[in-house]
Parts: structure tokens; C-alpha cells; sequence
């Protein structure tokens, strides 16, 4: 297994920083509350135009030139338009499909939001909520949305595998993003009870996703579960016989998460970061199962020109104002060389995907200087990452 791959990130899940004027003329900060803040037929035109414009069949073409092999692809947990007001995207995905395997690329198909969120993030979809784990109906139903995914292309030549969800958000994570402070909810009650998700409590979800993915998916595809922000607590369970050759495990690892541990923000403090802690937790945890990264980047503090405090944008609190100005060669070789450096690291594992494909972001606004990073498409025009991989 040799996955070099892309994110389809903000397509058929959105974030408002991605594609800022998705949003404009409403307060909506998430997923949850834009159709709250839109007529629904304003709505529904402007989804409409979004899903049929940011990615294209062009774009399948372009990632395999780029040296990709496999995509994935976030879908939302009201894919199949069963839950108002939401637009399901069903049609989307399959023709995804097509595109891929035209192409000859595979799909990760990535669950990523859940009911009352199961992070609280805002690409969990509801900023400062995550009940998903404590209300029964809704693991069930989501349950139900993986096996029918199985089921739809479980045959598919384009299937690489299915992610029943995303970034399940570990006690750890969610006190040390102080995530509540940094997504704050709209809706106090709604909130309410809102607590992080236990190691044993993903287990348990883990092997039920398991039986309902696993006998409907042909078995060169595989399974793909989360670290939840573990990277290091997977052994003993995934090296249980019945995930033999069936099971991946997906970690998230990005420079901003090491800045936010204290990691110093020069390019030797990050290159020594992935180098001596990285690289030894990577290559422990692939000698016992198959690792991916599903989610990285290049994106650090140091080309933004100050501490963006674990990657926090103008959108919750940061005064971009206070920015140095960082020259553009400069940039171009901090972002090369964390580029190779990860990449190195992720040639020791299964794989990775970058986050992101693509974004619209308007960087000339000084707000969101050193954000198009994580726009890959930018970054191998700009330099900033190797032209094929």
C-alpha cells in the first residue's frame, strides 16, 4: 500500500473559512446554521452552484497529474437528503466515482460529520457541540448511513475504503483546544452536556461500524478508522484477528497541533518536531498495522508571521494585525522543506492524503496571509511542494 493522495475538502462538506463568500450575508459560522440563516431557496441555489463548480471531472485529471493515486472525499452524515434542510449529495459522490475511475484513482470515502457533532469542531458541523456520542438514535443512524455506503460501492473498482467517522475528539483534545472557547456555541442549551468521547466508548462504535461495513465491500477494500487522537493506543485492539488485512489506521498531523504542544516555531524546531517525535511514533504504530496520515499540511506559524495559537484564524480570535511580514523566498523554502521532511516521514507509513485540494480564499485580505498553504493546488504553482510526488 503506496496511497499518495488529496483531500476533496469544503466540496461536499463545508467550511466557512475555505470558501468565505458561500457564507456572505449570513452570520452563520457552520454548516448547521447556514440553511437556518437563508431562505430555502437561496439556499439551495447557493449549494446547488457550489457542488456543481469547485470540483469537477478536470479536477480528477488534475490530481492524477499531480502523481496521486487515491482521493477523499468528507461526506456529510445527511449525504442521502434524508435530513431537512440539509441537500443530500448522493449524486455527487457517484459521480466521483466515475471521474476516479476514469482517472484510475481510488476514493477514501470519509464520514465527517455526525448528528450533534462528534468534535464541536466547525468542520464537525455544529461549532461547540458534540452529543452525537450520548444520543443512541443518532450512532444508529449513522451506523446505517456506512452500511449504506458499503452497500452502494462496496464492488466499486474506485473504492479504496470507508471512514465511518472523523476525528472522534479524545478528552485530551478537547480540553487542550479549549474547544468550546474556540468554537463557540451559538446555542447554550443546545450544548448542553457536550463532553468528549472515551477510548472505550470508540471502540465499542468501531467494531459495530466494522460488521456493518465489512461483508459488503469486496476484500481488497478496506476499513478505516480514526486514531480519535491516539496515535499510540491502537495496538492491542488492532491487532485482533478478525481486522487482519482488513483494517487502516487514519492519524491527523498537523504543525499547528505540534505549535499548540509547545513545538518551537522556527524551521529547525519543526524539523526536529517531525524527526524526533514524529518519525519514531509513525514507524511504531505502521510495524503493527497499516498507518495513513488522512490529514496534513504545510501550514505553520512562522510563514504567517506570528503564533496563530494552534492554528486559529481572524474567525475565532486572532488579530492578524500583529503579523510580521515574511519575504516570498522565504516562505517558498520553509514550506519546501516541510514538505519534503513530512513527506519523507509519510513514506515510512501507508500513506497520506494533504488537506486540502483546493480552497477560495482571497489572501490579499492581510487576515488570511499565509493561509493558502493549505490549498495544494496553490501550493505546487507556488513552489511551496514538489510538482509530482
Amino acid at each position: 500500500m503506496n496511497i499518495k493522495g488529496v483531500n476533496l475538502g469544503n466540496w461536499l462538506v463545508l467550511e466557512k473559512w475555505m470558501s468565505p463568500g458561500l457564507w456572505e450575508g449570513t452570520a452563520a459560522e457552520d454548516e448547521y446554521y447556514l440553511p437556518r440563516s437563508l431562505s430555502k431557496e437561496a439556499y439551495e441555489a447557493r449549494i446547488k452552484i457550489h457542488r456543481s463548480e469547485y470540483i469537477t471531472e478536470r479536477d480528477f485529471a488534475r490530481i492524477a497529474s499531480m502523481g496521486m493515486n487515491t482521493v477523499r472525499i468528507p461526506v456529510p452524515y445527511f449525504i442521502f437528503g434524508d435530513r431537512e434542510p440539509f441537500i443530500g449529495c448522493i449524486e455527487e459522490l457517484d459521480k466521483a466515482f466515475d471521474w476516479a475511475e476514469k482517472y484510475d484513482l481510488q476514493i477514501l470515502i470519509d464520514l465527517h460529520t455526525a448528528p450533534m457533532s462528534q468534535n464541536g469542531f466547525d468542520n464537525g458541523g455544529l461549532s461547540g457541540v458534540c452529543r452525537w456520542a450520548q444520543l443512541p438514535d443518532e450512532v444508529d443512524f449513522v451506523l446505517n448511513i456506512v452500511e449504506k455506503l458499503a452497500e452502494r460501492y462496496g464492488k466499486r473498482k474506485g473504492l479504496f475504503g470507508i471512514e465511518p467517522i472523523n476525528e472522534p475528539v479524545s478528552e485530551e483534545m478537547w480540553t487542550g483546544m479549549g474547544v468550546q472557547k474556540r468554537y463557540p456555541p451559538v446555542d447554550k442549551e443546545l450544548a448542553e452536556g457536550s463532553a468528549p468521547i472515551s477510548f472505550e466508548w470508540l471502540k465499542k462504535f468501531y467494531d459495530r461500524a466494522y460488521e456493518k461495513i465489512i461483508n459488503k465491500i469486496d476484500e481488497d477494500k478496506y476499513v478505516v478508522f480514526h486514531d480519535g487522537f491516539r496515535l499510540n493506543a491502537w495496538e492491542e485492539y488492532l491487532t485482533q484477528e478478525k481486522f487482519k488485512g482488513r483494517v487502516v489506521l487514519d492519524t491527523h498531523q498537523y504543525i499547528m497541533v505540534a505549535e499548540l504542544l509547545g513545538c518551537e516555531q522556527t524551521l529547525e524546531g519543526y524539523k526536529n518536531y517531525i524527526k524526533e517525535k514524529l518519525t519514531p511514533e509513525i514507524e511504531k504504530v505502521q510495524s503493527y498495522v497499516p498507518l495513513i496520515v488522512g490529514e496534513w499540511c504545510i501550514f505553520n506559524s512562522l510563514c504567517v508571521g506570528m503564533d496563530t495559537k494552534g492554528g486559529q484564524t481572524v474567525l475565532n480570535g486572532i488579530d492578524a494585525k500583529e503579523a510580521k511580514t515574511v519575504k516570498c523566498e522565504e516562505k517558498k523554502k520553509i514550506y519546501m522543506e516541510l514538505s519534503r521532511a513530512q513527506l519523507e516521514v509519510w513514506s515510512k507509513c501507508s500513506g497520506y492524503f494533504y488537506w486540502t485540494y483546493k480552497m477560495l480564499l482571497d489572501t490579499t485580505d492581510q487576515n488570511w496571509n499565509g493561509w493558502d498553504c493549505w490549498d495544494l493546488s496553490k501550493a505546487i504553482d507556488m513552489e511551496w511542494f514538489p510538482k509530482r510526488v
